[in-house]
């Protein structure tokens, strides 16, 4: 028959369940402030976001105030982000070898800070680029009448996507610590990496520019270069698997 749990057990449980609790609340409390900081300085935010469109329209009652609030609420996840990471740290913490400690801090951070290159790189960089080339499909009789949430779902899908894009390294460094890849396979598909990125460079850059293409691949194929040199770092320190002595049966075979 199974045992069954004891009290103490059972308390372990409900603190653990309470501390989850308090975890959840402190970072949503976080999310809540700073998206009601960033929609008092939403004016400043849009004029940054229009600025490669211009003028926008809103082509419901509802679209400029739901699109609004989704912005605010876009900027307080990114704001609170270093908030939730260290809730998540905390309630992880007891669970956690050191080491593991050490890597988990290192690649949430990594991949944070990654995260917001690509979102300033594909904002900068790129959006304006796009913007430009796909208004040039107008004509005399073909005039652009954008609308303010059609261009933001266009601007958070690509930075979104730029975002997920940079978090090459981390991922890399991931699959390296549980021995799913190694540098010398990084290294030996190099040529097929190009030939991959510069493909899909086309497929994420609008537009036929080949100078957008150019654009995102060059970055990428960076990153891809950093993370062969994280994926051979943390070969290096992963340790040797050690040698099974064989029982003297087993050599006499």
């Amino acid at each position: 028959m199974p045992e069954k749990p004891n009290q103490n057990d059972k308390m372990l449980f409900f603190e653990h369940l309470e501390d989850l609790r308090t975890r959840i609340l402190v970072s949503l409390a976080a999310v809540a402030a700073c998206s009601a900081i960033a929609y008092y300085y939403l004016d400043r935010i849009l004029a940054v976001i229009t600025a490669p469109v211009g003028k926008l329209v809103f082509i419901s009652v509802l679209e400029a105030f739901s699109v609004k609030l989704e912005i605010a609420f876009y900027c307080g996840i990114l704001l609170a982000a270093p908030v939730m990471i260290h809730q998540i740290y905390r309630f992880l913490q007891p669970a956690l070898f050191p080491e593991e400690k050490k890597y988990f801090a290192i690649g949430v951070l990594s991949s944070y800070a990654l995260f917001i290159c690509g979102v300033v790189f594909g904002f900068y960089a790129v959006v304006p680029i796009g913007v430009k080339i796909l208004l040039s499909y107008g004509s005399d009789n073909i005039t652009p009448l954008i609308s303010f949430g059609s261009y933001i779902g266009f601007v958070a899908s690509l930075l979104i996507g730029f975002g997920c894009m940079f978090q090459l390294p981390v991922a890399v460094a991931f699959l390296t610590k549980l021995g799913i890849i190694t540098p010398e396979v990084l290294t030996s598909k190099r040529r097929h990496a190009v030939i991959v990125i510069f493909l899909l460079a086309g497929i994420i850059t609008p537009g036929p520019d080949i100078f957008s293409q150019v654009l995102v691949a060059i970055p990428t194929l960076f990153l891809y270069e950093i993370s062969i040199w994280v994926s051979k770092y943390l070969y290096k320190q992963a340790p040797a698997e050690p040698e099974v002595e064989l029982s003297g049966m087993d050599q006499a075979v």
